[in-house]
């Protein structure tokens, strides 16, 4: 089992990253959130987990502990694979995303990528006693971070999704699609002129 690599990025994709690690190129997948910190010719350590299937071994990095422990707290859940927890670590904060188990938060969860309600509700029974019900005393901060900032329009949740799927955190795509008045644009216009706006910075 790989633990653990520190290699220098050599292509950073919306799901995936190559490591360089001396002179092995690993295809390593990463959420949103450890994309984030990752630039191509920088030197990065990474934790991993190796998924084993019978067709592929897949290999999944994290930038911190914190994350890692929380993918297989989400993916000892039944039903629950590698691809739905990358998708978690991606739209949220492990901290948010303890926060909401912790206070049966089902809304939050159900606007998390892959979560219906029958999974979210699962996901509370499965884990709410594992991270930690002192947590709920500070569910208050869902209400403006993370999936639960709320989306009435429909061109903007369309664009929210396409973005989220190409690897950013959901955390950094609202304040860009607020600034961009969605009201008057449609889905693709928003998700073009997001990506430029990434660019930018």
């Amino acid at each position: 089992m790989i633990g653990y690599l520190r290699g220098v990025i050599s292509h950073l994709m919306p799901e995936y990253c190559l490591l360089d690690v001396q002179g092995v190129g690993y295809r390593v997948f990463i959420a949103g959130s450890t994309r984030q910190k990752l630039s191509v010719g920088v030197t990065a350590s990474l934790f991993t987990y190796m998924h084993v299937r019978e067709d592929a071994l897949l290999l999944y990095g994290f930038s911190t502990q914190d994350e890692y422990d929380l993918f297989i707290r989400v993916t000892s859940v039944s039903g629950i694979g590698p691809k739905v927890a990358m998708g978690i670590l991606s739209a949220c904060s492990p901290t948010d995303f303890r926060l909401a188990v912790a206070s049966n938060h089902i809304a939050f969860l159900t606007k998390l990528p892959g979560i219906g309600k029958k999974t979210a509700e699962r996901i509370v029974l499965e884990l709410k006693d594992k991270l930690g019900a002192g947590l709920a005393a500070g569910a208050d901060v869902l209400t403006t971070t993370g999936p639960a900032v709320a989306v009435n329009d429909s061109e903007v949740e369309q664009a929210l999704q396409a973005l989220v799927a190409l690897g950013y955190n959901q955390n950094e795509i609202m304040p860009v699609l607020k600034g961009l008045d969605g009201a008057g644009h449609s889905a693709e216009t928003l998700i073009r002129l997001a990506l430029k706006e990434f660019v930018r910075r």
